[in-house]
């Protein structure tokens, strides 16, 4: 019974910094990539980060240098480091599993992130 919960989002002013928490519980077998995504209101689902099995890590150009993926296997954790927040990143963070088996993805319900002046 595998479920994935976010934490560490929040109202904050432009320029703070925020580490978001993807708890994961039970175990996901053959895990192939881990991401997180965001939406704000009225746009899209962006994907902000991943990591592929291999470690590697992608980010889109807009949190690029500001944003780090990360993972503990230890503690079934992913993070989101995110630095010098704008007010473009205003929006719900989610988190994702991928895995090679079924049911292949699994998400979060999200976390809130407010960046306002």
């Amino acid at each position: 019974q595998v479920q994935l919960a976010e934490s560490g989002g929040g109202l904050l002013q432009p320029g703070g910094s925020l580490r978001l928490t993807c708890a994961v519980s039970g175990t996901i077998f053959s895990i192939t990539a881990t991401d997180w995504y965001r939406q704000a209101p009225g746009k899209e689902r962006e994907l902000v980060a991943s990591m592929l099995s291999g470690g590697f890590t992608d980010y889109a150009n807009s949190v690029k240098g500001r944003f780090t993926i990360s993972r503990d296997n230890a503690k079934n954790t992913v993070y989101l480091e995110m630095n010098n927040l704008k007010p473009e990143d205003t929006a719900v963070y989610s988190c994702r599993v991928r895995s090679a088996l079924r049911p292949y993805t699994y998400w979060g319900q999200g976390t809130q992130v407010t960046v306002s002046s």
